[in-house]
């Protein structure tokens, strides 16, 4: 999957469609709530000049007392005013990061939904359950505050500026001065932090990847008594992700010095030079105590600066993750020109001259796979672990796509079908069986949760499954653990079958599907695959002769390639590997069985052609006996 370069504003910019208008009037009454930090500071300069200080403050106070009341209650005003916007920007935010949130998880969702088999097998589970969870909250953090703050900072430092030079420049000049030693501290903590919160979020997910390995594969720990390695192990996980994590809060612990003490000195500049201005008459005593009420807000945003790129470097970090699935597609896809088939289909199967090789292998794992399946067969494929079975059956449904040659279903390439409308027709149970923390009945309707209670009984019997769902505590509405956890093995692989079987597929796949249950339960199913009341095309594979006996052909797959094809008495005949099998399992007996019946249709055979020639020998003679007749008299 190419990676391709994205703006993070047009990605933001995108999400937030719908509440673009709301976000702006949010950062404009951050705006106003920060230039409206002025009025206390100035109206108190006023009061300060007016009536307490200055040359005329005690005429002022006689001639202009209403104007003092006036600026008093201006001043609890206008601090209540902006109390109110203050709240209602906070909260305007807030109502934006989280519908933008809820956007991108959905969407992100459905992107992780959509992808092909090569996308699983790049990316862990707990890296792609970090990108939903902890990589999102960044990008929420983001708009909720970061970028709020960002806007409030630079409203407040741009309006006191405006006001400090009103005042007097030259002492405003002194104050900023300071200001870019502090952009050079941030900007330096910029390009350290950035790699550490990288390497953070990585650790995340390689934690979250061992929770969540574990607590799936819970039973495996237990059987082997392994807990106390796997508590070492996720502390380990758990102690490079803490260590990680002091690194980075340790960053800015290491420049935050050294922006406090230039922060600091403000102060000192404001009493120095202030005090000097106001000795040699500059600036009032007014305008000092507006300079020193308003200092904070020029020193504040400098301090702040190192928390806003440290959370931006962490919105980096996040968002270059979570983009890189958003924006991603698939490699398997509809074609443009892909026909459109809502019919069901036959269920016939062809390959021809099939290769295959995954992207990340070395070798293919399938060669020049050549055979065809009529509808309604029952094909059964055998072949040694790794011979790569699994992988041509996978080439039906498009999991993945030959790297040459080509897969036909009913005469037509799978790629010119839609994949909905192809997988539709497709029933698939494999022997690892997923089962979702629902009711029976749910997980065999899943691939049509519009079907009938008397139809999901029904394909519970064809699967063998009915007997034991009727002694469940709730019968078809038991609710089975996470992955099936409650059931043995056969069970859940019967309702695995059950549920393949529910969609009524034209072509149905069983990898391995029997391979849990006992041999009188088996022959059950066996005899429900036959008398089904439905058409369908069987691809079955087993590693059980019992499985595979009565099939209409069998193939046999060694090292990518088939290597036998045939009927079980013809490929026992063959004293290939497939009899080789049979005489592991089923002992000398069922081969001579076999080879004593292949002799006896030989037998037929060649008693057939002797008896037809000898009946054409009659008729010859039949023929040729009036002319002999003829020729005595």
């Amino acid at each position: 999957m190419e990676k391709e370069r994205h703006s993070k504003v047009k990605f933001i910019l995108d999400n937030m469609k719908g509440y673009k208008l709301l976000y702006v009037i949010t950062l404009i009454g951050a705006i106003t709530y920060n230039a409206l930090q002025l009025v206390v500071p100035h109206f108190t300069q006023r009061i300060l000049d007016e009536f307490l200080i200055g040359d005329e403050a005690r005429q002022n106070l006689v001639d202009h007392k209403e104007l003092l009341y006036q600026l008093i209650t201006a001043m609890v005003l206008l601090t209540f005013l902006r109390t109110t916007i203050v709240y209602l920007t906070c909260m305007g935010t807030e109502v934006v990061s989280q519908r933008v949130l809820f956007r991108i998880r959905n969407y992100l969702f459905k992107k992780i939904e959509t992808q092909d088999m090569n996308f699983y097998g790049k990316y862990r589970t707990g890296d792609l359950m970090t990108r939903v969870t902890g990589d999102l909250d960044a990008i929420r953090h983001m708009i909720a505050w970061v970028l709020r703050t960002i806007v409030e900072s630079l409203a407040l430092m741009t309006a006191v500026a405006v006001y400090f030079f009103y005042m007097d420049w030259r002492l405003t000049l002194c104050l900023f001065g300071i200001a870019p030693f502090i952009f050079v501290i941030v900007i330096l903590f910029r390009n350290k932090v950035g790699p550490r919160h990288r390497e953070l979020r990585e650790k995340m997910a390689q934690m979250n990847t061992a929770a969540q390995e574990n607590i799936s594969g819970n039973r495996v720990v237990k059987a082997f008594a392994r807990e106390d390695y796997e508590i070492q192990k996720f502390d380990n996980c758990n102690q490079d992700y803490a260590k990680t994590n002091r690194k980075t809060a340790m960053t800015w612990l290491t420049y935050f010095p050294y922006v406090e003490s230039f922060a600091n000195l403000m102060p000192i500049v404001l009493l120095v030079v202030g005090g000097t201005f106001i000795i040699n008459g500059e600036i009032t005593a007014g305008q000092y105590v507006a300079f020193s009420g308003l200092i904070w807000a020029i020193a504040n945003p400098m301090r702040q600066l190192g928390n806003i790129m440290n959370e931006f470097q962490r919105f980096a970090a996040a968002s270059d993750k979570v983009m890189e699935i958003y924006y991603s597609e698939p490699k398997i896809v509809d074609l443009p020109d892909a026909i459109d088939h809502p019919e069901r289909l036959k269920g016939k199967v062809e390959f021809k001259d099939v290769s295959f090789q995954y992207s990340d292998g070395k070798f293919p794992v399938l060669h020049d796979v050549s055979f065809t399946i009529e509808p309604g067969q029952t094909v059964a494929i055998m072949g040694e672990t790794g011979c790569g079975k699994t992988t041509l059956i996978q080439l039906i449904p498009r999991f993945f796509e030959p790297t040459q040659g080509h897969v036909y279903v009913d005469g037509v390439d799978v790629r010119k079908y839609k994949l909905h409308q192809l997988r539709k027709n497709i029933g698939l149970a494999t022997q690892d069986v997923l089962l979702y923390s629902d009711t029976i009945d749910s997980n065999i309707a899943f691939g049509d949760s519009s079907i009938k209670q008397e139809e999901v009984e029904k394909f519970a019997r064809y699967s063998a499954a009915a007997d034991f769902i009727s002694k469940m505590p709730e019968g078809y509405h038991t609710i089975v653990g996470e992955r099936g956890v409650g059931l043995s093995g056969g069970q859940k692989q019967r309702i695995s079958l059950a549920r393949a079987l529910a969609v009524k597929p034209a072509i149905l796949i069983l990898d391995d599907t029997t391979s849990a249950v006992d041999m009188e339960t088996e022959k059950q199913i066996q005899h429900s695959l036959k008398e089904l009341d439905f058409p369908c095309t069987k691809i079955i594979i087993a590693q059980r002769i019992s499985t595979t006996k009565s099939a209409d052909k069998i193939l046999v797959i060694q090292d990518g390639r088939i290597a036998e094809c045939g009927t079980h008495d013809e490929l026992v005949a063959q004293g290939g590997y497939y009899s080789s099998l049979v005489k592991l399992q089923m002992g000398e007996d069922e081969v001579i069985k076999a080879e004593v019946a292949s002799l006896a249709k030989e037998s037929l055979k060649d008693m057939s052609a002797i008896a037809e020639g000898m009946a054409k020998s009659y008729r010859k003679s039949d023929d040729l006996q009036p002319a002999m007749e003829g020729g005595d008299r």
